[in-house]
């Protein structure tokens, strides 16, 4: 009877309906855009690594400041990366949090959801809601968000000799295929 009830607890344990849905990736896109007066900068990143938890509607993403390419100079780039960023202090931004709607991200289908969450950036954390559109398919969730960033909100400096050069507000495009673990 013990051996029984062992095979039973085993089968429970590993069992699909009870094995969590978890989302991952490593290789998620994100792009920023700078559109200041005097110039026009972009820059993307292929690294954006994060996980999504179905059932308790959770997630958490992260990218390295300094896998960011692109920009219009090498030179341009490593100002972004120690004087703005400060990335040798600050090397990742972060956001994590909940998915705030009703919606059961285990079935297939196309939703449109809020992240509510902490958005961490050049060591400032600010709490926000993004809007983001999920599409889950065949074992996969496929992520498109589009956001801004204040650089103001989280204390990015913009000297003033380069004020005309570098916007505030700077437009962000998240692009993530996610696999099911």
């Amino acid at each position: 009877m013990q051996i029984i009830l062992f095979i039973l607890s085993l089968w429970s344990v590993s069992s699909p309906l009870t094995q969590p849905k978890i989302y991952t990736t490593n290789t998620g896109t994100i792009r920023f855009r700078s559109e200041a007066p005097m110039e026009l900068i972009h820059a993307v990143s292929k690294e954006v690594k994060g996980a999504v938890d179905v059932d308790k509607k959770t997630f958490a993403f992260r990218i390295r400041i300094n896998s960011f390419e692109g920009f219009n100079s090498p030179l341009q780039r490593e100002h972004f990366n120690e004087n703005y960023m400060e990335t040798p202090k600050f090397p990742e931004a972060l956001f994590n949090g909940k998915i705030i709607e009703d919606v059961d991200l285990s079935q297939t289908g196309t939703y449109t959801v809020r992240a509510k969450g902490i958005l961490t950036i050049h060591g400032v954390s600010k709490e926000r809601i993004i809007k983001s559109d999920v599409e889950v398919k065949n074992g996969m969730m496929k992520i498109k968000s589009n956001f801004t960033v204040l650089l103001s909100d989280h204390n990015i400096p913009i000297p003033r000799v380069v004020k005309e050069k570098l916007a505030n507000e700077i437009v962000v495009e998240l692009l993530a295929e996610l696999n099911q673990k």
